[in-house]
């Protein structure tokens, strides 16, 4: 495996490219939850978002006016799970996974026809100066708008569950939806609101992967985006900025396989030693993200074994074996996987009234 091939400006570059549509499913799912509502069809509303936005663009010519149609797409789809959920009180977990399977195969009918066509081109936003920086300007200033839009999502997402009565409101439903409503507080129409935003950042997410990570159709493409975003705000405990740190974690996941899977079939001993360690620091941004402190046990056993990883690392430099690229494909879930069973053990985080269903005259 030739490392030397890997060129890690545009590995950066290309973290931020696919940590873009987890990031935004995931900011519409983060808000949807905080109001105590657990929806589990963010695959279905990614790839129904992707097969609108990429036929919309497609017929139109505009990619502006695709990503738009996939908002209203994911958002309309998301009515559906609102309905079941706030009006006819169906339980939440079932009707999250109908609407996953449901999107799947509205988007495989939709799709018919769109397959090998390439859809309108976006531009790169070149920002004069800063992306002429040596390093940093390739890495941050040379992306598509989306990839803005996605920084400055999170950024609103942050300061308005953080600083506005909007989001004060939002989130005292989330804890305790019977003392909102005790309150005057319209229950189901600021979670219904939040489901509708929810199911257009999500069908923004899918339009990203078809127009622009992506460009073309195909069916199942977003092949598990959805439920990497679910477990992203898991893993950043609810919180906006830690949904951005944990996107980049995933993204860099993603893009460091294939550039391992281009770069050869071999791989290095050594690489196992780095593999523990990297699941060494997730494990310590996990518990950081908690804010749960870790005990002396626990302090010496995560130093003993990134000491004898990195020990591992470096006496078996050279050593090569063969190695399937397949199970490097697994590596974003098999990681996704991981940080669920370390964040399980911490619910204290959780939206009290999160899965919870509601009714005004209870």
């Amino acid at each position: 495996m030739d490392f030397g091939s890997i060129n890690p400006v545009l590995l950066l570059a290309s973290l931020m490219v696919a940590a873009t549509p987890i990031l935004i499913a995931a900011l519409g799912e983060l808000v949807v939850e905080r109001t105590g509502v657990l929806n589990l069809g963010v695959e279905g509303m990614m790839i129904t978002g992707a097969i609108c936005g990429f036929a919309t663009a497609v017929n139109t010519g505009s990619p502006l006016i695709g990503f738009i149609a996939a908002a209203v797409g994911g958002a309309g789809l998301s009515l559906l799970f609102a309905f079941l959920t706030q009006v006819a009180l169906a339980n939440q977990v079932a009707s999250g996974l109908g609407l996953t399977l449901f999107g799947l195969g509205l988007s495989a009918l939709l799709g018919q026809g769109y397959q090998g066509i390439k859809p309108p081109p976006t531009g790169k936003l070149d920002i004069p100066l800063l992306a002429d920086i040596p390093v940093l300007g390739p890495i941050l200033f040379n992306h598509d708008i989306m990839v803005y839009a996605g920084l400055a999502l999170c950024a609103a997402v942050w300061a308005v569950l953080k600083y506005t009565r909007a989001g004060l409101i939002l989130r005292a439903v989330g804890e305790n939806h019977d003392a909102a409503h005790a309150l005057g507080y319209k229950v189901v129409r600021v979670r219904m609101l939040a489901i509708m935003f929810g199911g257009a950042c999500a069908g923004l997410g899918g339009a990203y992967i078809s127009l622009i990570r992506v460009p073309q159709w195909t069916e199942g493409m977003t092949a598990g985006a959805g439920w990497i975003a679910l477990a992203l705000v898991v893993f950043a405990s609810w919180k906006a900025g830690r949904v951005l740190l944990g996107a980049w974690l995933f993204g860099g996941i993603t893009v460091l396989q294939l550039n391992l899977q281009a770069a050869g079939a071999q791989l290095p001993i050594p690489a196992l030693g780095w593999a523990v360690i990297l699941g060494l620091a997730i494990y310590g941004v996990a518990k950081a993200a908690t804010k749960s402190p870790m005990t002396t046990k626990q302090l010496w056993t995560l130093g003993t074994l990134f000491t004898a990883s990195l020990a591992f690392a470096l006496l078996t430099q050279g050593i090569r074996v063969p190695f399937k690229v397949e199970y490097l494909s697994m590596s974003p879930y098999l990681i996704t996987i991981l940080v669920l069973v370390i964040m399980s053990a911490d619910k204290s985080r959780a939206p009290a009234s999160l899965g919870r269903i509601f009714h005004a005259s209870q």
